[in-house]
């Protein structure tokens, strides 16, 4: 019997580099795919029938984290694997508590992704090697990680001020002019204010700075 698979991804590349794994292996079938966590939902309102959902995290409207939990609370029978570039403790963690499956890397091979899906469906947790390294590190040492995450984060004015521009879509040379810095100073602030959010790019910093009410 075939498996029923929809791919949550809100880069329509990816989602096709994905769908092509998936596409060696006759027992996997494709039902659907979804750009985000509000498109998912409505999807499968009308297609019930998926056994698992292989999702991205960093997604604009409803992210993956946010996405597996209402699939859970509505779904709990279908299985959930994240899909993801990102392999931080706060991802993982945050996955984990949604109520995720597994949790493996984009840069997965056919096989392995294979794999990793029978051995979720069979009550297993697929993860890659790096990622359940990680897990344990987080099972061993919760408490900790918990407090890490509810840290108050603190940005100066002048760093609020450049995320606001940021979160519009402006670059940098716009936001230097809006705000009177030179393109330089601007660098700086986002650079400082990726490393007080502990993020990597301007999707995740502006998630971050949303979800802690800074913005």
């Amino acid at each position: 019997m075939s498996t029923k698979i929809a791919i949550v991804d809100d880069n329509v590349f990816l989602q096709k580099a994905v769908a092509e794994k998936l596409s060696f292996f006759d027992d996997l079938v494709l039902k659907f795919t979804a750009v985000d966590g509000n498109d998912l939902q409505k999807k499968l309102e009308q297609n019930k029938c998926i056994d698992l959902i292989l999702m991205d995290i960093e997604m604009p409207v409803c992210n993956g984290i946010e996405a597996t939990k209402i699939i859970k609370s509505k779904y709990p029978q279908i299985k959930i694997i994240m899909l993801t570039v990102f392999d931080n403790d706060e991802n993982i963690f945050n996955a984990i508590k949604a109520g995720a499956d597994g949790y493996l890397l984009k840069e997965v091979n056919p096989k392995e992704l294979h794999q990793g899906i029978i051995e979720t469906l069979n009550g297993g947790a697929a993860m890659n090697p790096s990622i359940a390294l990680k897990t344990l590190k987080l099972l061993r040492n919760p408490v900790s990680f918990e407090e890490k995450c509810q840290e108050e984060i603190k940005l100066t004015t002048r760093e609020v001020e450049v995320l606001e521009q940021l979160s519009k879509g402006l670059n940098y040379n716009i936001i230097a002019d809006n705000l009177f810095l030179s393109p330089s100073t601007v660098r700086k602030h986002i650079e400082n204010i990726y490393n007080k959010l502990q993020v990597h790019n301007k999707l995740e910093a502006i998630q971050k700075a949303k979800s802690n009410n800074l913005i």
